[in-house]
This record gives structure tokens, C-alpha cells and sequence, in this order.
């Protein structure tokens, strides 16, 4: 096992990657930037390093950096929790180049998965079920045109280097489709650094279901089951939660089966999701692959009973994986709201500043996986979530009952947060029947918007 871990990452995943390497008797280093000097990651982690000032480019992003600040530390291992550099294949040479272990997969598994066109070859090669689309990059608008004539309309236009949403378009049309084009590609080349893009047929009204998995280097990959994520805004997810109401046991295992095959076929280790588009009529079909630990873990850590930290630490380290696929089970339902420092009645604007006073939520089955404190300032320069609650329960409407009454005793002072939003959807019939797909909060915010 590891003797120190570097956490090249910030917020609640640092926390928690933080409190796992503890329980394993692990000494941890913390790397912050001067926007970051007070925050709790900084102050629990047993040595802690300034790398930067607060953009996250001369800071979390500097690989240089990071690197300096495992070595002067003797760090012997980096975990790169979610976002930064977690997905960043050069930063995972470059650490195993030092003869630190990254603690996730290869940088050729990383740098596969995440080019999102190579990634869907490697599928069709496993057997898993794609959505028909182009055979690879588009190299013209001509091209594109023809196999959307091939397809039929709607499709989606996706960076191959994509992600969050970033340089996806749907066009309906061939009008719609060559000014998607461009604009798809403008806006990759902008935020991967490579503008290339592909076509897909586009999926009506699906829900997006992950399935995480688990690999170590001997040959052992599992599932851990499904979580649904498809309340979402603009590709971010807002609420998640496992199992999914649309999926029964004949379904779980042939989605389960095709996730594992997946990532075998690329003889992935390390925590990871493969991500699918589920159709009204139940075929479902690949998506992507994240090739890290995931914002939303909890849900499956309650439903399971794994913690899914220290496992990729210990599988990173060597350690086989403990768990066979027929020790899965899934007990009881949870659900995960991400709290944003955002003004959902203002088209989401953020919502930084200084927190005057928190009151987390307790009681049977809440668990909250948060930074705040009294007194802290969430800052300018990162993602505005700033907390997540999740709550386990017996079935469904429990774990929702549950979460009702976290979010009502959650008390944060001095910003706005999206915690009014998720009550209101907490209420939703659509919601509460489980009719939910990936345009639910589009419906659901057009409704309130009406109604107003």
C-alpha cells in the first residue's frame, strides 16, 4: 500500500479522497491555490502545498507544479479526483514518468476513452450497442450531409474530444446541420485544443443510465450496478440516484454485462463509468467512458455498501479486487442532490461570496459530502457546487421523504444556492412517478415559467 497521497484536486473530492486515504493509514499531502489557502482540504490534509494563484491554469491545471509538490512532499502516489487534470492522459505520463503511480487507469486507457470517436470504435469492436452514427471524424459539412441523409434527422453533432456538453449541437435539418457544424467545431477547438467532430443519430427523450465499474490489474473487472442521471442541465447533472425506476433485473444485467464487456475489452483498471442513452423502447446504447471516479459515487457506495475511494486506491496499489460480481447487491434506493452556489430563478447565475453561517442536515440515512464551513468564501475561479446530499432508503419514496427533510434543515447564509430548486422538483408528479428523461428539467422549468 501507498505510503503518502498527493490529492491534485480541490473541494469536497479532496475531502474525500482525503478521509479514505486516512482510514487506510496513508499520510496525505493537499496542493491549494492562494484562493483555496483556507480551505478544509487545506487544513485536514497532514502536509499541505501552495501551487499557484487562483486560476485554475496557474494552479490545479500546472502540471509542473503538481509534480514539484509530490516530489518535495515524497509523495509516492497522486490521485486526481474528478475534473482538472483527472482525464488528462499527458498529466498520468508524466506522473508514472516521475515514478509516482497515478491512481487511475493508463494514460493510453484515459487517452482512448477520451476521444469520444475512438472510444465508439472500440465499442463497436467489443459488441456493445452504439448509436448509429458516422464511421469516424467528419473531414466536411458534404460528408456530414450525406450520413445524416443516412441516419435521418434529428442527429447530434459531438467533439470527438468532448465533454460536459462542450461542442455538441442538434441539427434537424441539413440547414441546421452545416451551421452546427461549424459551430460544434469552433467551440472544441476552443476548449479541447482539436475542433474534429462526428455524427449521431439523435435519441429522443432518453434517460442517461451509467454503470460503474471497477477494474484491477489482474484481470478482475465488475460492475457496481446503475445509477440514473438524467436530470440534468446542459449536459451537468443535478440529481442522481440508483437504482433507476426503468430498469428491472433482466435489463440491469444485459446493460451490466455490456458495461463490463466494454471495459474489459480495453483491459481497463481503476473506477470508471460507461455511460449509455436508454430509449423509451428499452434498447440502449453507448454513450462514453469517464475514466475517473465520478461527482455522483455516493449513490453507489450507499446501494452497495463499497467504498469506491478506498477500493482505487488499493486497486492503483496492486491490491486485488475483492469482490466477485455475484457479491453485487443493491439494497435500498439512494439520491444525490448537488447543491450549486447558483440563483436558479436567475437563469442560473452563480453565486460566489462570502457564507455567513451552515447548518448541515442529519438523521438516519443522510450522508452530506461538502467544503463549507461558516466563514468560508466560495470563490470565483470553479465549479459552483459546493455541496451534495445524498440520503439512503428502504425503496424509493423513503430516500425521497429523506431528502425533503435534509434539504429543509440545510441552512447556508450569504449565498443562493439551487437547494429551493431541488425541493421543488422533490414535489414533481412527473418526478415522483419516475418519468424522467434527459430533457425533464428544460419541461419542468418551461412548466414553472408558464405558471408564473
Amino acid at each position: 500500500m501507498f505510503k503518502k497521497i498527493l490529492v491534485a484536486n480541490r473541494g469536497e473530492i479532496a475531502l474525500r479522497i482525503l478521509r479514505a486515504a486516512r482510514e487506510l493509514g496513508i499520510e496525505t499531502v493537499a496542493v491549494y491555490s492562494e484562493a483555496d489557502r483556507d480551505s478544509l482540504h487545506v487544513r485536514f490534509a497532514d502536509e499541505a502545498v501552495c501551487i499557484g494563484p487562483p486560476p485554475s491554469s496557474a494552479s490545479y491545471l500546472h502540471i509542473p507544479r503538481i509534480i514539484s509538490a509530490a516530489e518535495i512532499t515524497a509523495a509516492d502516489a497522486i490521485h486526481p479526483g474528478y475534473g482538472f487534470l483527472s482525464e488528462n492522459a499527458h498529466f498520468a505520463e508524466v506522473v508514472e514518468s516521475c515514478h509516482i503511480k497515478f491512481i487511475g487507469p493508463s494514460a493510453e486507457q484515459i487517452r482512448r476513452m477520451g476521444d469520444k470517436a475512438a472510444a465508439r470504435k472500440a465499442m463497436v469492436a467489443a459488441g456493445v450497442p452504439v448509436t448509429p452514427g458516422s464511421e469516424g471524424t467528419l473531414q466536411s459539412p458534404d460528408e456530414a450531409a450525406s450520413v445524416a441523409a443516412e441516419l435521418g434527422y434529428p442527429v447530434i453533432i459531438k467533439a470527438a474530444a468532448g465533454g460536459g456538453g462542450k461542442g455538441m449541437r442538434i441539427a434537424t435539418d441539413e440547414t441546421s446541420l452545416r451551421n452546427g457544424i461549424r459551430m460544434a467545431q469552433a467551440e472544441a477547438e476552443a476548449n479541447f485544443g482539436r475542433g474534429e467532430v462526428y455524427l449521431e443519430r439523435y435519441v429522443q427523450n432518453p434517460r442517461h443510465i451509467e454503470f460503474q465499474v471497477i477494474g484491477d490489474r489482474h484481470g478482475n473487472l465488475i460492475h457496481l450496478g446503475e445509477r440514473e442521471c438524467s436530470i440534468q442541465r446542459r449536459h451537468q447533472k443535478l440529481i442522481e440516484e440508483s437504482p433507476s425506476v426503468a430498469i428491472d433485473d433482466e435489463l440491469r444485467t444485459k446493460m451490466g454485462s455490456a458495461a463490463v464487456t466494454g471495459a474489459k475489452s480495453i483491459g481497463y483498471e481503476s473506477c470508471g463509468t460507461i455511460e449509455f442513452l436508454l430509449a423509451p423502447d428499452r434498447s440502449f446504447y453507448f454513450m462514453e467512458m469517464n475514466t475517473r471516479i465520478q461527482v455522483e459515487h455516493p449513490v453507489t457506495e450507499e446501494v452497495t455498501g463499497y467504498d469506491l475511494i478506498k477500493a482505487q486506491i488499493a486497486v492503483a496499489a496492486g491490491v486485488e479486487l475483492p469482490w466477485k460480481q455475484e457479491d453485487v447487491r443493491l439494497r435500498g434506493h439512494a439520491l444525490e442532490c448537488r447543491v450549486n452556489a447558483e440563483k436558479p430563478d436567475h437563469n442560473f447565475q452563480p453565486s460566489p461570496g462570502k457564507v455567513s453561517y451552515v447548518h448541515a442536515p442529519g438523521g438516519p440515512g443522510v450522508r452530506v459530502d461538502s467544503h463549507l464551513f461558516s466563514g468560508y468564501t466560495v470563490p470565483t475561479h470553479y465549479d459552483s457546487m459546493v455541496a451534495k446530499i445524498i440520503t439512503w432508503g428502504r425503496d424509493r419514496m423513503e430516500s425521497i421523504v429523506r431528502m425533503r427533510r435534509a434539504l429543509e434543515e440545510t441552512v447556508i447564509e450569504g449565498i443562493d444556492t439551487t437547494i429551493p430548486l431541488h425541493l421543488r422538483i422533490l414535489e414533481d408528479p412527473a418526478f415522483l412517478n419516475g418519468d424522467i428523461h434527459t430533457g425533464y428539467l428544460d419541461e419542468f422549468l418551461s412548466l414553472e415559467h408558464v405558471s408564473k
